[in-house]
């Protein structure tokens, strides 16, 4: 091979003797993160299952406050997880599985950027027309009702 790879991961604190090993680790992480997922997606705590605030009422300030934590504070927490998580499984597929971390600095930065805006922007897309379709059907003034 004309140059090594790094044999390390979580910056450094776990490290492996071959790229083998390494394999193995990163697959074995990636498994214990999705069964995370799927426990909780089966169980769905109910602690997890409300918003940490409702949405602020009011003037021009309220808007603004609903508009900035929209995002974040207003999602329910198990949805919040399951974001992270994926993000967390996406970072290391491309870290290591792709070998991005043996790549110059600016391709990292291009291809690693790139994607969190793009999942950034796709989160805010199904969030969004999530948002509205649960209004159009789960509201009493329902423009669509359900008859199945």
């Amino acid at each position: 091979m004309a140059h090594e790879h790094k044999l390390e991961i979580f910056r450094g604190l776990w490290k492996f003797k071959s790229n083998t090993q390494k394999i193995w680790g990163v697959l074995v992480f990636l498994t214990i993160v999705t069964a995370i997922e799927v426990v909780l997606g089966i169980y769905k705590p109910e602690s997890l299952m409300y918003p940490l605030m409702t949405p602020f009422e009011g003037g021009f300030f309220a808007t603004i406050g609903n508009i900035l934590f929209s995002p974040i504070i207003y999602m329910k927490p198990l949805n919040l997880i399951f974001i992270l998580l994926t993000i967390v499984k996406a970072y290391y597929i491309t870290w290591d599985f792709m070998h991005m971390r043996d790549e110059k600095g600016s391709l990292r930065k291009m291809v690693v950027w790139t994607g969190v805006f793009l999942i950034c922007y796709l989160i805010f897309i199904l969030l969004q027309e999530g948002g509205y379709v649960f209004e159009v059907y789960n509201t009493d003034d329902a423009l669509i009702k359900r008859d199945f």
